[in-house]
């Protein structure tokens, strides 16, 4: 649904700055990073706990926004064409807005509430519950202050259910949330340990739960977990337990290899039900959603038939190999004491005789006295033989003393601290769990320890990376945006770090291959837009976590896409479209264009951010007639595009050598790849690229060897005179290829060239340096840079520059400098 802007203004009860009245809201905007619809949003200045949303405002104008709402007195008279409705609180504007929103809709919502399974809870009931009704619920676990109206906002009128999970943290917050989604029927999951720093007992933080029901009709619920007095009794219960009298009865549980065989007593009858989990909380949860469908009035025999189709959440936890041998498992999403204990179970069933370490951070909301808490992690770390323990924060450095018994144990302030005190050498053939708080950072520990150390460097100039940059955006027509080709670890380059200087450089999006090189952007704290080029059905949930924008290039991608998008009641999710002009690899064929406008624009799942196509051949003039035709096919597929969807796209197909060679087809954006880090292909025009990427080695030794003798694998590097030979710690493993053998090419060792000598070998490479003065052990050896081209070594094995970069071994170290 739609509102105006001075309706919204009304509902709040703000004082308006209105500059455009006529100004519809149809999305609602807290995040910098998610822009779709720039001007049918309305943009929430939160403050969080690090950031004020005040401090965005000037980049989100800049990228389309024209509604804000913000704090009393905030100055915008910079943003001229902007509306402005300024309130006393933020987050209680949002509030009202969508608690107005959801009071236009009367059919039956489920609102769910506890410490543990809310989420699995949620998800469960849309499996069993879709084939009946349209829902509307809580994308993934969107359940705090800020995630529930955002979820609720989602209400419209072709819904006939919604499914909304709430959080809470202190006393006070539940109130809120229950006049936002006013929930018909109640859910009480698990009550447990997690987020209790807020309440002065268990009981007040179950009493501050309870209000999300206190105008429900019925309320599901577990003997077990509350004291019935403690519900509104004017509301039906309907409640199940293992060991009293309730509605559900449970009399006999049996755990087979993959299944719970329950025996439940429901109004005097009992049936048999078979539970597809063994685990405790699965099947409690899964207990939770029987007694919402009989409490829906469904048969027996179809909640039999059902509950055997439900399918397991995603768990967090995952396993990564580490340096020297280790192994490490990272669940770095939250830190609490029940999350604890099943990691360290988790840690115990893989690491089987490795030395099992714990790298665990302070622990914030456990709801109990500090030294009561570090006494019982140590209590928890003792029962599962944990052989080191290293303590990060304040906290659980405080109280080092309580874990006395473990064998091996050190403490650090911050992530900071731990990681300028380490070295590699700490750690081998050991299995070890990183188990932090979000603030912690653990990542940065994670990547450190997957970190793989070699003589052999790529040094990355990231000043003539932003020279370079500078150089192509000069080319630009001051409406062109500008997508950086990030892809293959940004062409061998590095990501994170080259994207960090692409984003404050102002480059308007990234481009990846894969959503794997997205999430590690994501995590770098990368935030301008991101594009994958290539994905499939295993990514689809990392897309949607970390904010990727899919290339969508065929129908069975969007087909695949649509269905799990429309499970996780996510619509409007930005893509991008392919289109097949003459490269004849990805995309859709050029009359395709109506077809797919119409799947788009009907089943709504999915926005169009752009729409794009590959160029053959732009460095070559011989094929110009061939671009020009490409080009012409790619406008039709838009035309026809646009005639049938009701909004614009972004349109691009120029690449680096033509942004230089093709000004004409810059359209709304251009791609820059290997032309910002300094490889020319605008056949050969002197246009001033610096080099970015310089690949270097070592001398590992150097020989005197006689003529007639040979050197390497195969006798290939026979000789021909008495020769010196230095041993370079690089190989084919590196990415230095085995074409480059043989004096195909020459290498620069003190400021001369040497040709290899003989086979290329796995880990090393041997080159002739006998007309080369004062060699020795430990020179640098330049492979390719500013002195040797990467394209004229590309050219010597038959090859392109593209290849020899993204070619560059991952195990070889990229250091990073600046000018």
């Amino acid at each position: 649904m739609a509102y105006s802007i001075q309706y919204i203004a009304s509902v709040i009860n703000a004082t308006a700055i209105i500059k455009s009245d006529s100004d519809i809201i149809d999305y609602l905007l807290i995040d910098s990073r998610k822009i779709v619809f720039p001007r049918q949003s309305l943009f929430f200045a939160l403050n969080g706990l690090r950031r004020d949303g005040h401090e965005f405002i000037k980049e989100v104008y800049n990228r389309g926004v024209r509604n804000f709402v913000v704090k009393n007195k905030f100055d915008g008279k910079e943003f001229s064409e902007a509306n402005f409705l300024c309130v006393d609180d933020v987050l209680i504007a949002l509030h009202e807005l969508v608690t107005d929103h959801r009071n236009k809709f009367s059919y039956p919502v489920i609102g769910i509430t506890g410490s543990n399974g809310k989420t699995i809870v949620k998800e469960w009931l849309n499996q069993l519950l879709q084939q009946d009704y349209i829902i509307v619920r809580s994308p993934r676990s969107f359940n705090s202050q800020i995630g529930v109206p955002l979820s609720v906002w989602q209400m419209n009128e072709q819904h006939t259910l919604g499914i909304f999970e709430a959080g809470i943290s202190t006393v006070g917050e539940m109130e809120h949330l229950e006049k936002i989604v006013q929930p018909t029927i109640g859910i009480l999951t698990n009550i447990g340990d997690a987020h209790r720093e807020g309440f002065v007992s268990k009981e007040e933080k179950i009493i501050e739960k309870l209000k999300l029901f206190q105008h429900c009709r019925q309320v599901v619920f577990c003997k077990e977990d509350v004291d019935e007095k403690l519900l509104n009794q004017n509301i039906p219960l309907f409640s199940w337990s293992r060991k009293q009298n309730a509605i559900v009865y449970i009399q006999n549980e049996v755990k087979t290899i993959n299944q719970t065989e329950l025996i439940i007593v429901c109004q005097n009858e009992s049936y048999n039900i078979a539970v597809p989990f063994v685990d405790a909380a699965s099947v409690n949860n899964t207990i939770t959603c029987i007694c919402t469908l009989l409490l829906l009035k469904y048969s027996v025999e179809e909640i039999q038939k059902r509950i055997l189709q439900l399918k397991q959440v995603e768990m967090r936890l995952q396993l990564k190999k580490g340096m020297n041998n280790c192994t490490l498992i990272n669940d770095s999403y939250s830190n609490d004491i029940s999350s604890l204990r099943i990691a360290l179970d988790y840690l115990v069933q893989q690491s089987s005789h490795h030395q099992k370490t714990v790298l665990l951070s302070d622990i914030f909301q456990s709801g109990l006295e500090e030294h009561q808490l570090y006494q019982q992690i140590a209590k928890e770390l003792q029962q599962r033989n944990i052989e080191r323990l290293i303590g990060i924060g304040e906290s659980i450095s405080k109280y080092h003393q309580l874990f006395y018994k473990i064998a091996k144990t050190s403490f650090y302030h911050s992530t900071e601290q731990f990681i300028q005190r380490s070295t590699a050498h700490q750690f081998k053939d050991e299995f070890i769990l990183l188990k932090g708080a979000r603030v912690f950072e653990f990542e940065r520990i994670s990547s450190w320890l997957e970190q793989k150390v070699h003589q052999t460097v790529l040094e990355i100039n990231l000043s003539a990376l932003a020279h370079n940059v500078k150089l192509f955006q000069k080319q630009l027509l001051p409406s062109t945006k500008l997508m950086a080709m990030v892809k293959a670890f940004s062409y061998g380059s590095g990501s994170a770090e080259v994207a960090r200087v692409l984003q404050f450089h102002k480059v308007d999006y990234l481009a990846v291959a894969y959503a794997d090189e997205g999430i590690e952007l994501r995590k770098a704290d990368i935030s301008l837009p991101i594009m994958v080029m290539n994905t499939d059905e295993a990514a689809f949930d990392s897309l949607i976590e970390y904010n990727l924008e899919p290339e969508i290039y065929s129908f069975n991608m969007y087909q695949s896409f649509h269905q799990f998008l429309q499970q996780q009641a996510v619509t409007n999710f930005p893509v991008h479209i392919k289109v097949n002009t003459g490269m004849n690899r990805l995309g859709f064929e050029p009359d395709e264009a109506t077809k797919i406008a119409l799947l788009l624009k009907e089943r709504n799942t999915m926005t169009v951010q752009s729409v794009f196509s590959h160029l053959v051949g732009s460095e070559d003039e011989h094929l110009d007639d061939f671009t020009i035709r490409q080009v012409a096919l790619l406008n039709c597929f838009c035309e026809a595009l646009q005639q049938n969807l009701p909004y614009t796209f972004i349109k691009h197909i120029a690449n680096s050598a033509a942004i230089f060679r093709h000004h004409k087809f810059q359209f709304d954006m251009v791609r820059l790849g290997i032309g910002m880090y300094g490889v020319d292909h605008a056949a050969n025009q002197k246009i001033g690229l610096e080099t970015v990427a310089v690949l270097k080695s070592t001398i590992a030794q150097i020989r005197n060897v006689k003529a007639g003798d040979t050197i390497g694998y195969n006798r290939k590097g026979a000789l021909k005179r008495n020769s010196k030979i230095a041993t370079v710690r690089i190989g084919y493993a590196d990415g230095f290829n085995r074409k480059m053998g043989n004096g195909a090419v020459s290498v620069f060792v003190k400021n001369r060239p040497a040709p290899t000598v003989g086979n290329v070998c796995m880990d090393m490479m041997m080159i002739d340096v006998t007309d080369i003065d004062n060699v020795k052990e430990g020179d640098e050896v330049e492979i390719f840079g500013k002195n040797i081209s990467v394209e004229s070594v590309a050219k010597a094995i038959g090859t392109i520059s593209y290849e020899i970069m993204t070619g560059i071994s991952q195990r070889v170290k990229r250091v990073y400098v600046e000018e």
